[in-house]
């Protein structure tokens, strides 16, 4: 290739495709011998990963560019997401700069307060199209969000920062996806136009013939190209990086057991309960209510951002008792880092971490453990043995966990009966410690279920849908070299 090049996957919503197209594209470059990386300037979620950073200490990423960076073949850094907000309310974030904590980021100051992750998160793509052939950059939201034009650097302001060609996808499954995809372009301003070279439609059921008019059409009225159509494919099921595909995640017919996840407000690192999804005969639910777990066989008590509101919200709900009689009933219950601390006698925050400094509240009482909230914040990747099987996963957080005299130990945590609790996240994608696990407490026979395996056919399969449905080719010449011209301006952008 002639040197570096750089593409930008936006689109017309949030959940509209992005990161879907982007680990297509990174898997299906990766094939054809391109050195591609994955890149997400700002990424707000709190389903995040650890990876190691250049000086070789643990570093936090988001989810999906973890998933991006396995697609594409490449070990995964903080570059590809330089900034990672994790929510903590409605209006104000936490700050993950290059994998370490950088304060708060608050709804007040968006424009003001983000200019430095601006600089980080641009300075962190020039370094990575400097080592990779191409760099798919996935965007954030929609571009068309034009309230936040002015501060924005993972959308338009990237582009023209980097001077890279932009393709939005649209969503066709929740209709009206024809004025998306004009509209977005129609709002940005002609700078922003000038970058934008085209489109691809996301999740089409039926028969392609009945689309075409429309994609012609909205080639002819925009001047730019539909690179292609994907279709809808239930088993495109990725590590997701927000809450908003949680009730996609249930087993198919057949289930022998049923394990309800409890869905927190503020839920964290729930893809820690995608490989039992993919156990045959386990029916995977997420639960909000006491009815919802009553007839559960194992219940799981997930990550969250915030230990202390998600236990409050837990409590107000009835959900405290209908744990405790699970647990009484002689039924497993396995809680996950923050879901582990709320299984504790307390959980006390002296210096204001979550909530205001010197709280402590008590937990559930299922475990003899003591958690405290300390600045620091523990990244790891810990492994070990128990059952003797392997087992291993990932550490973020900042609550410490001391364990009391009365519990066994479990691998990243305790165990007392029937009761677990671990604070090590992506434990279960463990094949062996999984099946073990299982065994122990449900009688669930050995599966043989390749979880690793079973992602890399995924990651495969969306690369193959790309080359059969999209113009791969198109789309690489597009990263490498940019549009050969300024398409037209489309209103109101070409008044302005």
């Amino acid at each position: 290739m002639s040197g570096p090049g750089g593409l930008l996957i936006a689109g017309t919503t949030s959940d509209a495709g992005k990161s879907v197209v982007t680990t297509a594209l990174c898997r299906a470059l990766a094939r054809r011998g391109v050195r591609v990386a994955p890149y997400k300037a700002q990424n707000m979620s709190n389903n995040s990963m650890v990876c190691h950073g250049p000086d070789g200490r643990p570093a936090e990423i988001g989810r999906a560019q973890w998933v991006q960076a396995a697609a594409a073949g490449a070990v995964p850094e903080p570059a590809m997401n330089p900034v990672l907000l994790k929510p903590g309310s409605d209006r104000r974030s936490h700050a993950v700069l290059l994998g370490h904590p950088a304060g708060e980021v608050s709804s007040a100051d968006w424009e003001a307060g983000r200019r430095h992750l601006a600089e980080a998160a641009h300075a962190a793509f020039d370094d990575l199209s400097s080592r990779y052939d191409v760099v798919v950059a996935e965007g954030a939201g929609s571009p068309a969000e034009i309230n936040l034009r002015a501060g924005d650097y993972v959308n338009m302001g990237l582009a023209r920062h980097a001077g890279m060609p932009v393709v939005v996808v649209g969503d066709i499954d929740r209709g009206g996806v024809f004025a998306a995809l004009y509209g977005t372009v129609a709002l940005l301003e002609p700078a922003d136009q000038d970058l934008l070279a085209g489109f691809v439609v996301n999740k089409f059921r039926g028969d392609p013939d009945l689309l075409r008019p429309g994609l012609d059409d909205l080639e002819r009225r925009t001047g730019r190209r539909v690179f292609g159509t994907l279709p809808w494919d239930p088993g495109l099921w990725l590590d997701s990086e927000d809450a908003l595909d949680l009730d996609g995640r249930r087993a198919g017919a057949g289930a022998v057991h049923r394990v309800a996840v409890v869905r927190l407000p503020r839920i964290s690192n729930f893809t820690d309960v995608d490989a039992l999804g993919l156990e045959p005969g386990l029916d995977v639910v997420f639960a909000s209510g006491p009815r919802d777990i009553a007839d559960a066989d194992l219940v799981v008590l997930p990550g969250t951002r915030s230990t202390l509101a998600d236990l409050a919200w837990l409590r107000a709900r009835g959900l405290d008792v209908a744990l405790t009689d699970h647990v009484r009933r002689g039924r497993p219950l396995l809680g996950v880092c923050g879901g582990f601390q709320m299984l504790g006698r307390t959980v006390s925050d002296p210096e204001g971490v979550e909530a205001a400094p010197g709280s402590c509240v008590d937990g559930l009482g299922l475990l003899d453990v003591r958690t405290d909230f300390t600045s620091d914040k523990t990244l790891r990747l810990p492994s070990g043995e128990v059952w003797g099987v392997p087992v291993g996963g990932y550490e973020i957080h900042h609550g410490r966990v001391t364990v009391g005299s009365g519990t066994e130990a479990f691998p990243g945590g305790a165990r007392s009966g029937r009761v677990h609790g671990t604070m090590w996240h992506g434990s279960l994608e463990g094949d062996a410690f999984r099946s073990a696990f299982l065994a122990r407490t449900l009688g669930h026979a050995p599966s043989g279920v390749d979880f690793a395996g079973a992602r890399e056919r995924r990651m495969d399969l969306l690369a193959d849908l790309a080359e059969r449905h999209l113009d791969v080719d198109a789309l690489l010449d597009l990263a490498r070299d940019g549009a050969s011209a300024p398409p037209p301006l489309l209103g109101p952008g070409s008044a302005l």
